[in-house]
């Protein structure tokens, strides 16, 4: 266990005289320098929260919501939050609520048999405004706002470049202008790289100047075990630009400092650490449409220190569809863009085996317009067997929309928030 002064959390559940021993024990050891109380009674006798100091031998903070008595003592010096409380107090989910408290105020939490560090975030060498989009799990939609952001602040007369960080980037930080075309693209897959990567994605669909990096692995609170994103940073920073937009992956946190971060919070997003992604976000965006519960975007709300938006993933062509085409569709997901009616909808772009069922049908269907979205097998599949069948390509990209809200404006107020921060400094 670590050595260095520590906040305790503790419940009403254990008995006040075995929560005091326990409690010091921990202050032999390691020096208690606040105690927060998570709730229950059942050990408790009337009156003795009126008395804490008395029975816990030390003042206790009792809040209705311990997290924010939690950040209330955060500053008194300690390096953990060592949990003393137990289920049913505390189950699962209100557990990792208060462990991603500790890790979002630079505190470990610790437990009897586990032990979780607040990650790294190495400063990047760049004058202007540092802009981060992560999210709570894989097909969120970072990819698309972060395009999105990127095309805003184009708009704006501004040179933003993204920097991409994916399970399947190049080994070594890799800038890409946004005239990369598909013969492009098909070159890459066939010296064996990954073709469809975020960075290149980026940069065909969203018009940007795009660094891709590589990570591997991802752990709870979104650190990966390795990564070249400083590295990429570093490029990106020598290309110059007016801003950089790094792009998480998964659940994984680009491992930089950021000025502004956005968090799409998508399904299961409220197990685990999803939470300490959430209070990291300046803007939080629930995704799935009208047909998310109102809930999850109040939940959010609840935890993420900014606005938080519910917003959709619209899909549309990027170029016009050749009239009378008889187009295949390949996508991750069941929308279909506005006015295509695909005569092959398939949406296993990222189940190779099954795509490969797909493929043969769009051939015996004759499609002669293969419409994809620019992830997973792509180019290396769908763009090579269009080729094969004499097809042409297009690709989708998809448009975030807020649903209760100006999600353009809110993402240029972030910018011109970050860039008037910077301007103090």
């Amino acid at each position: 266990m670590t050595i260095g002064q520590v906040i305790a959390l503790i419940d009403g559940e254990h008995h006040p005289d075995a929560v005091r021993a326990a409690l010091d024990r921990l202050d032999s050891e390691r020096g208690v320098v606040g105690v927060v109380f998570c709730g229950g009674e059942e050990k408790l006798r009337g009156g003795i929260l009126d008395q804490a100091a008395e029975h816990y031998g030390r003042a206790v903070e009792i809040d209705v919501d311990p997290v924010a008595a939690l950040r209330r003592v955060a500053s008194r010096g300690a390096g953990a939050v060592v949990d003393l409380a137990d289920e049913p107090v505390l189950p699962p989910r209100r557990r990792m609520l208060l462990a991603s408290a500790a890790l979002d105020t630079g505190l470990a939490y610790e437990g009897p048999d586990a032990r979780l560090a607040p990650p790294r975030y190495e400063p990047v060498a760049f004058d202007g405004p540092k802009l981060a989009v992560i999210g709570t799990g894989k097909r969120t939609g970072k990819t698309a706002v972060a395009g999105h952001w990127g095309a805003l602040l184009r708009g704006q007369g501004l040179d933003p470049v993204i920097v991409c960080m994916g399970r399947g980037g190049p080994a070594k930080p890799r800038l890409v202008e946004p005239d990369i075309a598909l013969d492009d693209l098909l070159a890459l897959a066939e010296s064996g790289e990954h073709a469809a990567s975020d960075y290149l994605e980026g940069a065909v669909l969203g018009g940007c100047a795009t660094v891709g990096c590589r990570r591997v692995g991802g752990g709870l609170a979104g650190a990966p075990f390795a990564d070249n994103v400083a590295a990429g940073a570093a490029v990106a920073a020598e290309r110059g630009g007016d801003a950089l937009i790094f792009e998480g992956s998964g659940a994984s946190i680009p491992p930089v400092t950021a000025d502004r971060t956005v968090c799409l919070v998508g399904d299961g997003a409220f197990e685990g650490l999803g939470a300490y992604r959430m209070m990291r976000a300046h803007l939080c965006l629930v995704t799935g449409g009208a047909e998310q519960p109102r809930l999850d975007a109040e939940e959010a709300a609840a935890i993420c220190p900014g606005r938080t938006l519910r917003c959709e993933l619209r899909p549309e062509a990027v170029e016009p569809v050749p009239a009378g085409a008889r187009v295949a569709l390949f996508s991750t997901g069941p929308a279909i863009p506005d006015g295509i009616e695909p005569v092959v909808n398939s949406r296993n772009l990222s189940a190779r085996g099954a795509l490969a069922t797909d493929l043969d049908q769009a051939a015996a269907e004759r499609c002669d317009h293969y419409l994809t979205e620019l992830k997973a097998a792509a180019i290396d599949t769908v763009a090579v067997r269009a080729r094969a069948e004499g097809a042409t390509v297009g690709f989708i990209r998809n448009r975030p929309l807020a649903l209760d809200g100006d999600l353009d404006e809110a993402l240029l107020t972030l910018h011109r928030d970050a860039a008037g921060a910077r301007e103090h400094v």
